[in-house]
């Protein structure tokens, strides 16, 4: 009987054991499986010969992670830090000469911009992701954000001349159908959505106190 006596630190032994590679899913995530899935108009069941639903899944998947917003916006010569419209500074107006482009500033928001009639989910739909099979816990959902890098100040006065807007990693928490707005929370150097008290924020941040 003594031959299977287990050490109490059998934890580390196993983690010491190191057999070869792994398919396992080393990286930690706050965001569910199925939110970095892309939707695709193709038959569960196809044909023999066809290209099957998961191939096609996955290579949609690659092709979108290879993107970069930032990079497609500046391969068409535009400025993200100059999407957001700025308080109007008429003692620093550019002339003529010192721009080719008029010297107006900006001044319409993105949203005027934006169309979502080709849009392959509704704002419902993306939150939805966040739901994982069997769990009532609502997960982030991963996305890119056109936000301040100076929070302080962006709260105060998101059209400071004195902000630098980027594109950055957020988790999607919840959607506003009146201002028809997003909620969203920078992710920390790991990648995750956390609280101040580095908890998982989950169901739009509503904690069961309310």
């Amino acid at each position: 009987v003594t031959t299977f006596k287990m050490p109490d630190d059998f934890g580390s032994v196993l983690d010491k054991q190191v057999i070869g590679p792994t398919t396992e899913n080393l990286i930690k995530s706050d965001f569910p499986v199925q939110s970095f899935k892309p939707k695709v108009q193709i038959p569960f069941q196809g044909l023999p010969g066809q290209c099957s639903r998961k191939i096609e899944v996955e290579r949609r998947r690659q092709l979108y992670l290879s993107f970069d917003i930032a990079q497609l916006l500046a391969s068409k010569g535009i400025d993200s830090n100059q999407l957001m419209p700025r308080h109007h500074d008429p003692d620093n107006m550019p002339t003529i000469e010192e721009k080719k482009d008029p010297v107006f500033p900006i001044y319409l928001p993105l949203k005027i911009f934006d169309n979502d009639e080709y849009d392959c989910r509704n704002p419902e739909e993306w939150i939805s992701l966040g739901l994982e099979p069997g769990s009532h816990d609502r997960k982030p959902v991963p996305g890119r954000a056109l936000l301040p890098t100076d929070d302080v100040l962006g709260h105060e006065d998101p059209k400071s001349q004195k902000l630098i807007y980027k594109w950055i990693d957020v988790g999607v928490l919840d959607y506003d159908k009146e201002t028809e707005l997003y909620l969203v929370h920078k992710t920390d150097k790991n990648g995750l959505v956390r609280d101040e008290e580095g908890r998982p924020i989950l169901n739009g941040g509503i904690t069961p106190e309310g």
